[in-house]
């Protein structure tokens, strides 16, 4: 039905969108706080900066991008993650030409088919920093702790961190060797996606939802005994980092996250009230994207957080702000001549940054009076024959029911 959007989308409307406005204010505020400069990339991109960047093989990849063919005949791609773009942008701008480390941020819409529910539908939006040219563990430290301090500075309780080395392409293909050998003795018990995932990507099979809850897995092979000096010290840096910062987290060797592009780190906060989709911010270190895309060997690591399962987190807490719809007047006025007096006041209060409305529909000044209560407006600027020839307002304080007439030029100081 056209009065319907598509499936998985959804409108914010009047009264939802201030508890957006609330979030990205909040979000602008700490990534200054931070040193992250905001970024904005294109809502789609070219099919293969994905499929390099995310890696094929990928559920993204395979299964959730909304791809199409335009008029050029070019394979173009709604972004499914930002990480790819700001790479791209980073690159195709020369961001890296003033400054060893670019930290960056971004806000805006992705787009993934998927089966929607709640808190993740097909268009959704997410909140994202990117820290791109540096390799010291402690700035995989700071982008958690980032992460981190936006949730807690919303007031959320009972947050999750959990963090995990996903190795590098030094110690990793032993590990995904392992892990083949392992699940190839057990993949009868493996369901379709993961008997899929077995040959391309085995360690995707660590986060299945639907294996995850079996007794085999519980001992698949561990990627420490498989991790590098380098790796190894790494992670033990990150833990020291963090744990100087005074943050608690748990050590998870099953979180490997869903893009192939992660090196190293990875990490995701979980907020458990939330259920089965208890995500609500994850990301990790991702030295090799940079090259793969077509730059120089650069280290980089970001995170990215779901904006709708945060505000749906805000509300089950019940900490989303009250909303302040009230105007400071409304303007009641009879009569042609009165309505054009009107409508000068109107402009001239808005011109001074004062809220104000009045009624369109020549309503009587009954119906205007009761339609001023109904906006909650604090006062009542109501215009008459007498103040047209006076060049006066008679101003109704709309809770104490006191009025007074004031000169026209003088409104805006007797309503402030």
């Amino acid at each position: 039905m056209l009065t319907n959007a598509p499936r998985g989308t959804k409108d914010i409307l009047p009264g939802q969108v201030e508890a957006w406005l609330w979030l990205e204010n909040k979000i602008r505020t700490l990534c200054k706080v931070y040193g992250y400069e905001e970024i904005r990339t294109p809502t789609f991109e070219h099919t293969e900066l994905f499929q390099r960047g995310i890696g094929e093989g990928t559920d993204v990849v395979d299964k959730e991008m909304y791809t199409f063919t335009d008029r050029g005949d070019r394979s173009i791609t709604l972004r499914p993650e930002n990480t790819a773009s700001v790479v791209r942008a980073y690159l195709q701008n020369k961001l890296y030409a003033n400054a060893g480390l670019v930290k960056l941020f971004y806000i805006g819409s992705m787009f993934r088919y998927d089966r929607p529910q709640a808190g993740r539908l097909r268009e959704f939006h997410q909140f994202g920093v990117e820290a791109l040219g540096e390799k010291n563990p402690a700035v995989d430290a700071e982008i958690i702790l980032l992460a981190w301090e936006f949730l807690k500075s919303l007031g959320l309780s009972d947050l999750k961190l959990k963090i995990n080395t996903v190795g590098c392409p030094a110690c990793r293909p032993i590990y995904k060797k392992k892990l083949t050998e392992y699940f190839s003795e057990n993949v009868d018990e493996l369901c379709g996606d993961c008997r899929r995932r077995l040959e391309k990507n085995p360690l995707r099979i660590l986060d299945c939802k639907v294996d995850g809850l079996k007794e085999f897995m519980e001992d698949a092979p561990k990627i420490e005994t498989c991790l590098c000096d380098d790796c190894r010290e790494h992670f033990n840096a990150v833990k020291k980092f963090l744990t100087a910062a005074g943050v608690d987290f748990e050590v998870d060797s099953r979180l490997v996250r869903g893009l192939d592009y992660y090196t190293k780190t990875a990490f995701e906060i979980q907020y458990p009230l939330l259920g089965a989709q208890s995500a609500v911010a994850g990301g990790g270190r991702y030295d090799g994207l940079i090259k793969e895309i077509g730059g120089d060997d650069t280290p980089a690591v970001g995170f990215a957080a779901g904006l709708e399962r945060i505000l749906l987190a805000l509300e089950l807490q019940r900490l989303l702000p009250e909303q302040n719809k009230k105007i400071a007047a409304f303007i009641v006025a009879s009569g042609a001549e009165a309505e054009t007096y009107a409508f000068k006041l109107l402009t001239d209060l808005r011109r001074e940054n004062i809220s104000a409305a009045m009624d369109f529909a020549k309503k009587s000044m009954k119906a205007q009076m009761k339609a001023a209560a109904k906006s909650g407006a604090k006062f009542a600027l109501i215009i008459g024959e007498d103040e047209i020839a006076s060049s006066t307002v008679t101003v109704k304080n709309l809770e104490t029911s006191a009025q007074v007439k004031v000169p026209l030029q003088e409104v805006s100081k007797e309503i402030i």
